[in-house]
């Protein structure tokens, strides 16, 4: 998706604050930041990065540094594989107008060699959020790929996908129940935006957020309907 229609589509949709998580990668976080500078909208850094068990998870964070460093990580533990756009599609990299500047030849859609275990020490120590991504899905889910919630990592966050309204994933999921859940759009293209959370926080910053998110001193989470 090209910089300026994202920014122009969450805030025509009155959203603003979203997270770009690109799959492995973080090259295009910036251009989206800088076509979103002067506008109502917060652009924070992130990654849904795919482990070593094939489970997705999202990593948010408040600074490009931080993302930077979790991205050299990630980039040793890639295997060496390239990429075939023919067959998983193209990996451009743009500047914030959505003009290109160069194709990512390293195939992206894979899985790193960190555990989920590794990847939340590692975000946690950068000072970053994980959160188990679309964990209701069979493809890619936490359930589907674990069978459960590991509760050797301090986990209290779940995504659900857009498809379950909260009330039927936990009773499907029991798993599920007592998490905190955030329900997003896994935005791969304009008419995926959902803007399904609504939060009361003092600042767009991942403390914030994680406040908002268990309801803690004074800030609120709440997943909305919107679809459309």
């Amino acid at each position: 998706m090209i910089p300026p229609l994202i920014v122009a589509e969450a805030i025509d949709r009155g959203i603003n604050l979203i997270a770009i998580t690109d799959h492995n990668a973080s090259a295009n976080i910036e251009p989206v930041q800088k076509a979103a500078k002067g506008m109502d909208l917060v652009v924070l850094p992130g990654m849904e990065l795919q482990t070593a068990e094939e489970v997705h998870v999202l990593c948010l964070f408040d600074r490009l540094e931080q993302i930077e460093a979790l991205q050299k990580v990630v980039d040793s533990s890639l295997p060496n594989l390239e990429n075939n756009p023919d067959f998983f599609g193209e990996q451009f990299i743009v500047d914030e107008t959505g003009d290109f500047i160069r194709r990512e030849h390293r195939l992206l859609l894979v899985s790193a060699s960190m555990t989920l275990s590794e990847t939340w020490k590692i975000v946690n120590e950068l000072g970053g959020l994980l959160i188990p991504a679309h964990v209701d899905r069979k493809a890619f889910g936490l359930l589907s790929s674990l069978g459960f919630v590991p509760t050797d990592i301090p986990i209290d966050i779940l995504e659900i996908s857009m498809q379950l309204p909260p009330d039927q994933a936990v009773k499907k999921f029991p798993q599920i129940s007592g998490y905190q859940l955030i329900q997003s759009g896994d935005v791969h293209y304009l008419a995926d935006f959902l803007g399904a959370n609504e939060m009361l926080i003092e600042a767009p910053t991942i403390s914030e957020i994680r406040k908002a998110i268990k309801n803690l001193e004074g800030r609120s989470h709440r997943i909305i309907t919107r679809r459309s």
